[in-house]
Order: C-alpha cells, then sequence, then structure tokens
C-alpha cells in the first residue's frame, strides 16, 4: 500500500523551540516557544526586525547553535538531543546552507569548494565529481571551475556557495540571508536559482528581512521578540510555468 501524506513526516518539526542567550548572567531570549512544521517540498520564508531571532532560529534548526529547551525534528529524527559528531553527520547528509557573506574556502577552487561536501560525507569521487559538474552546468558556472573564490564577483561568489549547498542532495537548504550583500541583479539570479530547485522538490527555509524575497516562498512565517506573529502564504507570489527569469517576483532597486 502507498503511504498516505498524513503518514509522511514533515521535513522540519518544532516543538516549544527556546533559546536563551547569558549576557553578564542575565538572561537574554533569543527565541521564546516556537513551533514551527515544515512538510516536503516547502519553501518557507522567515521574517522579522534585526534582532527578531530569525538566524538564531534556523542555526538552530542546522545544529549550528544549540537549543535551551523545546525539541527539534529533522525527517522525523529526534535531533537535539545529538552530540556535536552526531549533528555533524546529519549536517553532511540532511542540510544544506547558504550564508550572506558565502563562507567558502579561499585556498581552494571553485570546483573544490563544490566537490568537498560530498566527499566528506563518503560519496565516491566520480558521484561528486558528477554532481559538481551538473550543479555548475545548472548555475553557469562551468567556465569557473579552476578559479578561486577571491577571483570571482559575489554573485558569482553565492551561485557557488548555493552549488555547494546542493551537493549533498539535501533533505532541507537553509539559506540565511543569502541575498544580503548582493546587487539587485544578482539577487535576481539568486532567487530564480533558489526557485528552480524548489521547483525541482527540494525543501527550503529562508530567513529575508526584505519582503520582496520573501514573495518567492509559498509560506511566509514572521517572527517578532523571538516569538512566531504570523504564518500564512505568500501573497505576494507570481510564478509561471517552469521556465526562465520569469519565474520570479520583479525586483526594482
Amino acid at each position: 500500500m502507498t503511504p498516505s501524506v498524513v503518514d509522511v513526516p514533515p521535513v522540519v518539526d518544532t516543538v516549544n523551540l527556546v533559546k536563551i542567550y547569558q549576557d553578564g548572567g542575565v538572561p537574554v531570549p533569543a527565541v521564546r516557544g516556537v513551533d514551527l512544521r515544515v512538510a516536503a517540498g516547502e519553501f518557507v520564508a522567515i521574517m522579522g526586525p534585526s534582532g527578531s531571532g530569525k538566524s538564531t532560529l534556523v542555526h538552530m534548526l542546522g545544529g549550528l547553535e544549540s537549543r535551551t529547551s523545546g525539541e527539534i525534528w529533522l525527517d522525523g529524527q529526534r535531533a537535539d538531543t545529538l552530540g556535536e559528531s552526531a549533528w555533524a553527520l546529519l549536517r553532511r547528509r540532511k542540510i544544506g546552507f547558504v550564508f550572506q557573506f558565502f563562507n567558502l574556502v579561499a585556498n581552494m577552487t571553485v570546483a573544490d569548494n563544490v566537490e568537498l561536501p560530498a566527499l566528506l560525507a563518503g560519496v565516491s569521487a566520480r558521484e561528486a565529481r558528477r554532481r559538481r559538474e551538473h550543479l555548475l552546468g545548472e548555475l553557469g558556472l562551468t567556465d569557473r571551475a579552476d578559479a578561486a573564490p577571491a577571483q570571482l564577483a559575489g554573485g558569482e561568489q553565492q551561485r557557488v556557495a548555493l552549488a555547494r549547498a546542493l551537493a549533498n542532495e539535501p533533505s532541507l537548504l537553509l539559506a540565511d540571508e543569502p541575498t544580503g550583500n548582493l546587487d539587485s541583479r544578482n539577487t535576481r539570479d539568486v532567487l530564480r536559482l533558489l526557485g528552480e530547485v524548489h521547483r525541482d522538490g527540494q525543501t527550503v527555509i529562508l530567513v529575508t528581512h526584505d519582503a520582496r524575497v520573501a514573495s518567492l516562498a509559498d509560506r511566509v512565517v514572521s517572527l517578532l521578540d523571538g516569538q512566531i506573529v504570523d504564518d500564512g502564504g505568500a501573497g505576494l507570489v507570481r510564478r509561471r510555468p517552469r521556465g526562465g527569469a520569469g519565474d520570479v517576483v520583479e525586483l526594482r532597486g
């Protein structure tokens, strides 16, 4: 019997998730009791003003920040109780990250940056190379494969970071302000690429402060003072059948 939709666990499920920092012995709450469920294939944008806890929340989902209390479930597996090495293994197998500041390895070529996550996860060199060549081709970077990150423009570096994040074919792609350092043209390019991988079935959680960027998502979750204050569909989403740059909402500088 084919499993029904309800039998498939969400990619992300948090229960009363809390993060409290200590500042000179004074507790500073960053995330306060967040319940968030993201189904397979969803594209969720998390919005909120600076200090609202959106980046902290996403970093906890990827195991980059420990939680103070609450639960994190990824693909039906309890993750918040994992140790550091188990989190590292889970990230290699299931999670891709794209950050505002690219975080590419400076002394490695573009090709090596993209291949590295797959090799670390135990993928064969042949398969890692195949994935790298496919991703660089899809992202228009084939002719930059032998370049160093410092030789690339910002938009190119962010495309390399996206290719690297997708190299392990992750269940979940986490993007923290991925267009924050890009101009309008490069922002459009990166959003187009995110839209394309989403239409291919990739689950995406994207942090942004820009409503124009969030309009690409299926659903927008708004945070304020570490709490979800709104959770609904993105009213500005405009999609066409799979095609070119027209798939992305128009951004005006």
